[in-house]
């Protein structure tokens, strides 16, 4: 199973990026990922690593894993976790980025007061491009799953993950692919106990 962890910065995506995308693009990603920084601030994974890393490999996923290369949905990767983690509004997305970067980030954030499990269940209604950005951030998130904190975090992770990602992967071939093998490393996590 690929791996991505190679983007850690601006500085290593850059590079890959220009090979990858046209220059206007790495352009607005540039300044999505500064305005993605800004917000997100100081706020760090449960790891203690800064919390722009996960953005950047949730792009890496989406850029050299998954070949994408819509301007929009791209741009949606870096600010995925903006309004659900920061006071940033759909509005300034709109602003800076465009009516259709703030609906995809729209359709990625849990609504505030909605139960997790009905939010995940209601990605099935999301638009193709919102669904490639949850794939690519869920990536992210599990590709390392020894990551997270406990063995109990991590049990509910693996099977929110299969019970309502997976199926979502399934019409995105080399997301299908991916999460497959995933859950191939990691089916040992089937076997332990619920609590």
């Amino acid at each position: 199973m690929e791996i991505f962890t190679s983007w850690p910065s601006w500085k290593h995506a850059e590079g890959p990026l220009a090979a990858a995308l046209p220059a206007p693009t790495v352009d607005v990603l540039r300044e999505a990922v500064a305005f993605a920084r800004r917000w997100h601030g100081a706020q760090q994974r449960p790891t203690g690593r800064p919390y722009l890393e996960h953005l950047l490999e949730a792009l890496e996923v989406a850029v050299a894993g998954a070949q994408v290369h819509d301007q929009d949905v791209l741009v949606a990767i870096v600010l995925h976790d903006v309004l659900e983690d920061t006071p940033c509004t759909e509005g300034e997305i709109a602003r800076r980025f465009g009516g259709r970067v703030a609906e995809l980030v729209r359709w990625v954030t849990k609504p505030r007061g909605m139960a997790k499990g009905d939010y995940m269940g209601s990605l099935v209604k999301a638009p193709p491009e919102a669904v490639l950005v949850k794939l690519a951030d869920r990536a992210s998130n599990v590709q390392e799953l020894q990551r997270m904190s406990s063995w109990r975090f991590q049990r509910r992770y693996y099977l929110e993950t299969v019970a309502y990602i997976m199926p979502l992967a399934g019409a995105h071939p080399w997301f299908a692919q991916w999460y497959g093998e995933w859950r191939r490393l990691w089916r040992r996590v089937e076997r332990w106990p619920a609590s």
